[in-house]
């Protein structure tokens, strides 16, 4: 069983948050600031030994690999940010790519979505600063040319000769056929057998059954909260029995609720799981935030082992890890200053001494 964490690029200043939000804008402005919203909320999130790291500084994702490694994670899945041609948040991947070291596999998933000035879905009306275009095959051939360094990269990910990709919203794609076919043509013309597309289902794609489509990953908890958060809005909430006044009537669920339910859909080959560590959106949404309740590293192994066992009777070779580091979502796998390193030694005690090279 080979573990892909998500991983997230925003550690590091670019104009276009600095043009949106003020100069020296990342991640962790967001995460800095956050604020409890009532009695016994886990705000804001701290990274252990205070370490807000720019991800432009040398050692940072030598630091992070290695981390990773060594609990057992075979792989990161960085977001890819590209409108017809324009880059956001390339930095770290082309680094990684320039240096040629660490020795850590990875791959992309394409976060095809227009660069709005609400972050990830935060309230408010999204103004839009980039927007998403897809053209047709010079604008593929231009995104596969980028692509084709990384590919040849020895560290990317391959499954049966075809680097894979993973893309966000496939289906918004007008022709997502002739554009996956155009790029299995590349890949072939360079020796690879084409390219491993993964979908990846943040709710009911209607895409999975295209030839041209090799697999599906779930989005989790984001696919499995949509489903459960309609009536889960309530005035008052228990915590340690106690009963408290929901005075911000943030929206929970608990972490249990949606693991069973996730764990209760079936699934079958190449339709690949994610694990996901912990849920809380409230650095970016503040009180429209959503709140998992009942989270902990022991919780988070016992799903894992669980979900691991599901995806090798199902045939399946890869579980995603929903992620190495969204620390605005209160969803990451570093260490921080509540739980240290726990999460990580969770992952290692599911996959043993198991080393990927």
């Amino acid at each position: 069983m080979k573990l892909i964490s998500f991983y997230l690029p925003q550690f590091h200043e670019i104009p276009e948050n600095n043009d949106a939000w003020g100069k020296g804008f990342t991640e962790w402005t967001n995460v800095v600031k956050s604020k409890p919203l009532y009695p016994g909320h886990y705000q804001p999130r701290v990274p252990l030994r205070d370490n807000y790291y720019n991800l432009l500084d040398e050692g940072v994702m030598d630091w992070q690999m290695d981390l990773a490694r060594r609990s057992g994670i075979y792989g990161f899945c960085f977001y890819h940010y590209w409108f017809n041609g324009r880059l956001v948040l390339e930095k770290p991947a082309e680094n990684l790519l320039k240096r040629g070291t660490p020795d850590f596999h990875y791959c992309f998933a394409w976060a095809n979505e227009p660069w709005t000035k609400t972050w990830h879905g935060a309230g408010g009306d999204k103004e839009i600063l980039i927007p998403q275009t897809y053209g047709r095959e010079e604008e593929w051939d231009r995104h596969y040319d980028y692509f084709s360094a990384f590919f040849h990269d020895e560290r990317y990910i391959k499954e049966e000769n075809c680097p894979m990709l993973l893309i966000y919203r496939l289906r918004n794609i007008p022709h997502f056929n002739d554009m996956i076919r155009h790029w299995n043509m590349r890949a072939r013309q360079e020796g690879f057998d084409g390219v491993f597309i993964i979908s990846m289902n943040v709710c009911r794609e209607h895409v999975a059954k295209s030839i041209w489509v090799n697999g599906s990953v779930d989005f989790e908890p984001n696919k499995t909260k949509s489903e459960m958060l309609k009536s889960s809005t309530s005035m008052e909430y228990k915590e340690n029995g106690a009963r408290f006044l929901n005075r911000f009537a943030v929206r929970s669920i608990q972490y249990d609720a949606v693991n069973r339910k996730m764990l209760n859909t079936e699934h079958g080959r190449n339709e690949f799981r994610t694990v996901f560590v912990d849920y809380d959106d409230s650095p970016r949404r503040g009180a429209r935030a959503v709140v998992t309740r009942g989270a902990s590293p022991r919780k988070f192994r016992k799903y894992l082992e669980k979900t691991i066992q599901k995806s090798r009777e199902e045939g399946n070779g890869y579980v995603f890890l929903n992620a190495w580091n969204e620390w605005g979502e209160g969803n990451y796998l570093e260490p921080d200053q509540k739980y240290g390193h726990t999460c990580l030694e969770m992952v290692k005690a599911c996959m043993g001494s198991r080393k990927y090279h």
